[in-house]
Formats: C-alpha cells, sequence, structure tokens
C-alpha cells in the first residue's frame, strides 16, 4: 500500500508541475482541438448534452464522452483553452497510475514506476497531454480493456471480475472515439487465438457477461440516440468511420511507412529502446510471456491498422505507444540491472534523433534571422506558406538554446555517465524538459506564423450576430474564436447561399492567399477587407 501511494503522488506531482501549467498560453490548432472545443462550446449554449453538434448542426464523427468531460471542464473554468485541454492533464495523472497499477502486476514495483518514466520522459506521449485532443482517453480507456482482457486468460484469480472490467473500458473507449476501441480489441484477440491454436479456456457464460456490460456501456449513448428518435445519427456515424477507413479525409494523407516514422521518431527515446525486444522472448514466468505477448499484438495490430487506413493523421497510431514503452521498460529494465548498457548502434540512433530533433528546434527559432538574410521565395514555393512567415512571432532570441541543452544533456548521459540507471533516468529527464520546454516557448511562436492572423480577425467578430465561414479550406476557428451564437437559419452552413442567397445578417468570409484572386472573381459581392500573413478577409456586400 505504502508503495501504491508513492506511485499515485508521483503520478500526481507529474500532472500537477509537468502537464498542467501553461496549457492555455497557445490558441486551439485547427482541426482536432478546436473541434472538441467547439462542440463543447455548442453543448453549453444550446443545453442539448446529447448530440455532438459543430456549427450548431449535429456532427456525425464523434461520440461525447470526451466532449462531456470538456464541457465540465468548461463550466468550471470558463470557455478557453485552458479547460478545453484540462481534461488531459486529469487524464495523465490516470494513465501514469495506470501504467504503474499494469507494471506491478506484470514485473513488480519497480518496473511500474519505470514505466511511468519511460512514457512520460518520449516526446508525443508528454505532448498529447499538454493538448486537447481526444486521443489520450481513448488510448487509456482501451489499453486498460486490452489488459483486462489479458489477465483473463492469464490469471486464475478474479476472471470475471477482470472481463467485466475489459468490458467496462472498451465501452469507454467506444463511447469516446467509436467502435475502433472494440475493433482493436476484436483483432488483437484473433491473433491471440492464432498464436493460441485456438485453445482458449472461457465459457458461453463469460462470452454473454462481456456482451451484456459491453452493450450497456459502450451502446449508453446510442441507444438513447435510437430511444430520441435519432436513428439516422447512428448510420451516418457507421458510414462515417468505414469511409474514414477507405478515403483520405480531407487530404490527410501520408506514404505507407508514415506511422512507423511516427513511432520511432516521435516515441523517442523509447522507440529506440523498444526495437531489439519487439522481436524477443523476455518474459521470465509463463505469465509474463503471455502478458508480452499481448502487448507486441496490440503493438503490430495498432500500427498496421493505421497503416492500411487511408487517412494518415500523426495521433491516429498514438494507441501504440503504451505496448511501445512497455516493451521499451522491458529492455531498459533489464539494462539497469546489468553491466552493459545499449549498443552502440542504438547509441547511434538515439544521438542521431536528438541532433534532428536540436536542428528542428534551433531552426525554426531562427526564422526572423532567416528572413532578413535570406531570399525564402527560392526555397519555398507555395505562396500561403510563404506569406505565414510574414508574421512576427516575438522571439525572445535564446530559445535555440533548448535544443543546444538538450542534446548536450542528453549526449552526456548517453556517452559519459557510467551508472546505467542514472544514464536511464537522465535520459528520459531531459527528453521530458526539452518536450516541457518546447511546448512552452517553440509551439505558441509556431501558432503565431500558421494561424493566429487568422483567430485575430474571429476574435474581433467575438459574440458578433454574423455569419464566419471560409472558403478553399476547412476550418472550425472560425466558430470557436467568433464564438458564434446559435443561428436558427438551417442554410446557416451551405456557402452558395452564404454568397449569393438572401441571407439575415452580414456574412464574413476567410481564404487563403492562393485562392484569392479565383474566389474574388467568382464572387465579385465579397469586398477585400485586408490580407495578412497568408489569409484573406473578407465581407459579403450588403
Amino acid at each position: 500500500m505504502r508503495q501504491d501511494g508513492l506511485a499515485i503522488g508521483l503520478a500526481i506531482l507529474a500532472g500537477l508541475v509537468l502537464f498542467l501549467p501553461f496549457i492555455g498560453i497557445t490558441h486551439l490548432f485547427d482541426w482536432d482541438e478546436i473541434n472538441f472545443a467547439e462542440s463543447a462550446r455548442e453543448m453549453l449554449l444550446t443545453g442539448d448534452y446529447l448530440n455532438v453538434q459543430i456549427n450548431f448542426e449535429h456532427f456525425r464523427e464523434k461520440p461525447p464522452l470526451f466532449i462531456w468531460m470538456q464541457v465540465l471542464s468548461m463550466k468550471l473554468f470558463g470557455i478557453n483553452e485552458f479547460a478545453a485541454r484540462f481534461p488531459n492533464t486529469i487524464c495523465s495523472i490516470f494513465t501514469l497510475t495506470a501504467l504503474y497499477r499494469v507494471g506491478q502486476r506484470v514485473h513488480g514495483h519497480r518496473f511500474g514506476l519505470m514505466w511511468m518514466l519511460v512514457y512520460l520522459g518520449s516526446v508525443l506521449p508528454f505532448f498529447y497531454f499538454k493538448s486537447g485532443l481526444i486521443d489520450p482517453w481513448f488510448n487509456l480507456f482501451t489499453f486498460l480493456g486490452i489488459a483486462y482482457f489479458a489477465y483473463y486468460f492469464i490469471y486464475k484469480q478474479s476472471r470475471r471480475l477482470n472481463l467485466v472490467l475489459a468490458a467496462v473500458f472498451i465501452g469507454l473507449g467506444i463511447l469516446t472515439k467509436g467502435p475502433v476501441a472494440l475493433l482493436i480489441l476484436l483483432l488483437v484477440f484473433l491473433v491471440y487465438l492464432f498464436y493460441q491454436r485456438f485453445r482458449i479456456k472461457s465459457s458461453f457464460a463469460d462470452v454473454l457477461l462481456f456482451t451484456f456490460v459491453l452493450v450497456l456501456v459502450g451502446g449508453f449513448w446510442f441507444l438513447l440516440q435510437i430511444l430520441n428518435g435519432n436513428l439516422e445519427i447512428i448510420q451516418d456515424f457507421i458510414t462515417y468511420q468505414i469511409r474514414l477507413f477507405q478515403t483520405e479525409d480531407a487530404g490527410h494523407g501520408g506514404f505507407m511507412l508514415y506511422h512507423f516514422v511516427v513511432m520511432l521518431l516521435g516515441v523517442f527515446p523509447a522507440s529506440v529502446f523498444a526495437i531489439r525486444y519487439l522481436f524477443k522472448r523476455t518474459g521470465r514466468s509463463k505469465s509474463e510471456d503471455i502478458f508480452l505477448r499481448w502487448m507486441k499484438i496490440l503493438f503490430w495490430t495498432v500500427l498496421i491498422l493505421f497503416t492500411v487506413v487511408s487517412t494518415k493523421i500523426v495521433h491516429y497510431s498514438s494507441m501504440a505507444y503504451l505496448p511501445l514503452t512497455f516493451i521499451a521498460t522491458l529492455h531498459i529494465s533489464k539494462l539497469v540491472r546489468g553491466n552493459k548498457f545499449i549498443r552502440v548502434i542504438g547509441k547511434t540512433l538515439i544521438f542521431v534523433i536528438a541532433v534532428l530533433y536540436t536542428l528542428v528546434v534551433s531552426a525554426i527559432s531562427q526564422i526572423e534571422y532567416l528572413k532578413s538574410r535570406i531570399d525564402l521565395s527560392e526555397y519555398i514555393q507555395d505562396p500561403f506558406a510563404l506569406d505565414n512567415l510574414e508574421a512576427r512571432a516575438g522571439w525572445h532570441g535564446w530559445e535555440w538554446s533548448i535544443g543546444i541543452v538538450f542534446l548536450l544533456t542528453l549526449s552526456y548521459f548517453l556517452f559519459i555517465e557510467k551508472r546505467n540507471r542514472i544514464k536511464v533516468y537522465g535520459l528520459f529527464a531531459s527528453t521530458a524538459l526539452f518536450t516541457f520546454l518546447t511546448v512552452v516557448f517553440i509551439t505558441p511562436r509556431i501558432e503565431e506564423y500558421s494561424q493566429h492572423s487568422a483567430i485575430e480577425f474571429y476574435k474581433s467578430l467575438e459574440s458578433q450576430d454574423v455569419y464566419v465561414a471560409t472558403l478553399g479550406y476547412k476550418s472550425y476557428a472560425q466558430y470557436f474564436y467568433s464564438k458564434i451564437e446559435p443561428h436558427g437559419n438551417i442554410k446557416a452552413s451551405d456557402k452558395e447561399w452564404l454568397l449569393s442567397g438572401e441571407i439575415d445578417k452580414p456574412a464574413y468570409f476567410v481564404m487563403k492567399i492562393h485562392r484569392k484572386d479565383q474566389y474574388l472573381q467568382r464572387y465579385p459581392q465579397l469586398e477585400l477587407l485586408y490580407e495578412k500573413n497568408g489569409f484573406v478577409f473578407t465581407k459579403r456586400k450588403d
């Protein structure tokens, strides 16, 4: 109990020190962060907590559980960036605690603590806890569902309790992001069955119990929709999920090995430690071997599944971070106990990736310097990106040192420090600090270049009785940052009507610079207000 209290205390401390501070200093990023936050804002305005909405019309792509969390957060802290991201601060505490408990059950107290460090000391796992994305909660629920499902087959004690908890967590995963939670479980289970040659110990009663609890929890919102006569919402939701697998969603494509690269570079440095053990049996007992098999199957299933999916978005494969860091921790725990550290090729790979991060951070922080000495148009052909870089981002001048200090610190622990335990602590602690400083000091400057001018315009229209729309690109920022009120007009999402119909209030339109001539010629009724940093702001003439 004392050890458990220590782990929970460390998880809470990490949440308060690493993941809570500065979560509101940067505007929400399109699309997903603003998408969920806007749905929560519209829930608050309309009082309709059953239906997810965007622009006050049904949004049929996501279930409501995470948005309900944001609604509660906004009731406490107001409608702002802090409130939108606060649920993931809470998720960081629950996730680190869950990693400890799962690690402790399989490998003991020290392993659980080490897994916590490895997870929060890897780049993207750390980054997502400071975001307003839905994935941290989805990943936690789905991972716990699969972990308890594995316990059901591994341990004789409390088998049905493990089965019920597995169903509860998979159900919560469905309520968070949809049936992909169940799909992942089923695919993992099918592969496990194959490994077991379809010989498992279960009963029909257990199958019924799991199904009943899963339907009760995961089907709760869907059942409410059906009872309220909203069957078409369920149909549209399922259609969207199928389309997501078959086509690139709004241009989010990528090359075949996209998610493999995300794993290697994004879950750094854990990914390098995991490589060797992804293909090796390392358990010291039968139960450890079986759980490791579940984790490997989960990792490869997620990676292959989202490699097959046509839509390529970086956080789609984030479910794989959990088993990947588990496998990395196995390797690390052996290194800590032994006299040898990671091999030369592993050290080299860690150093090379650290150099890449250092170069990227240093280059970004020197944009103002580069602009004054280089003709960027010779290297950047996209006029929108080129105009983005004309923004004045307000650099302090020392941000380049974040990457340099990171590289020097990591190099010390990698090549000079002799004690393996200190090496590991130092590598992951320095990466966590690097990610924290990057989020706090670099990300807001990137936002100044990418979307700040548009958000500044939307905020100038805040709470005015107007229509705001984008032309030629998809965005949700105009709804959240202009704080549009329910307009009651079913044509409000019809851009042709906004451009040419008999509108009942002013309509504003935002486009990107490379589409300016095209739209102004096509719609002479648009009055040019001004241009700034790649965005063109217009208003329909009276």
